[in-house]
């Protein structure tokens, strides 16, 4: 039997969103292709991985932003190799978020946090659905944000990037779907209870209470569910917040 294979693109810290994805997936048996920024931060998922005894995880440094990069990554998990399938499902997970008000935002900061937030994942996405649509099946998964669907103040940039995406996303869906393509996109409404939110805003989760913030594992449980659905009723758009959480 060959292993199945993921690739899962904006891994960073054990406590994050892709880095539960990644072990989510490895449970079941996956080999992960993890994508990140920052070598050390990958090799402690990997190592976590290989702790739990399921699946495993491959390492990779890249920029999500760089076509080159991207392309390489694809051809590293797509290449054929003893005892593992191809990839079947793609994550994209990479993104930046922080307040900054109108006023103060450089054009290039607005570009920049477009570059991750949207530009990368349409980047992701062409070169997924160029590995895949030959193939007439997989998954390609976007995460996103409340952001994706109102902009809030000190917002706007996070706001332009993360609704570009969902545009990515939907355009995607309609015109792969068909070729047996399943494009899904999430919308992550809710403070995440993850490295990033806990270290900016430490008392956050203790004001917010149990189960006020997302939960990594679960986000992690729909994605998984999301690859797992029946082509006769696929999700294009999902929404995840906590019970608490006023929308």
């Amino acid at each position: 039997m060959t292993q199945p294979t993921a690739i899962v693109v904006g891994v960073g810290a054990l406590e994050g969103v892709g880095a539960a994805v990644t072990r989510r997936f490895a449970r079941e048996g996956y080999h992960v292709f993890a994508a990140g920024r920052t070598q050390a931060k990958l090799d402690a998922v990997a190592a976590a991985v290989a702790k739990d005894g399921a699946g495993s995880a491959e390492p990779i440094v890249a920029d999500a932003t760089s076509e080159e990069a991207v392309a390489a990554l694809f051809a590293r998990a797509f290449a054929p190799a003893a005892g593992k399938a191809i990839p079947d499902v793609v994550v994209f997970n990479a993104g930046d978020n922080r307040p900054v008000p109108f006023r103060d935002i450089t054009p290039a900061q607005f570009e920049a946090f477009w570059r991750i937030g949207c530009y990368a994942g349409f980047v992701v996405g062409r070169e997924a659905a160029k590995h895949l649509v030959p193939l007439g099946r997989g998954t390609i998964i976007f995460t996103g944000a409340s952001g994706s669907l109102r902009g809030k103040q000190n917002f706007a940039h996070f706001a332009a990037a993360k609704a570009g995406l969902r545009m990515v996303a939907q355009s995607m869906a309609r015109e792969f779907g068909p070729q047996g393509i399943h494009v899904a996109h999430t919308i992550i409404d809710g403070g995440i209870d993850g490295a990033r939110l806990n270290t900016a805003a430490p008392g956050l989760k203790d004001m917010r209470g149990e189960n006020g913030m997302l939960q990594v594992e679960p986000i992690a449980d729909a994605y998984w569910q999301l690859h797992k659905q029946h082509p006769s009723a696929w999700s294009q758009e999902l929404e995840l917040r906590p019970f608490k959480e006023p929308w």
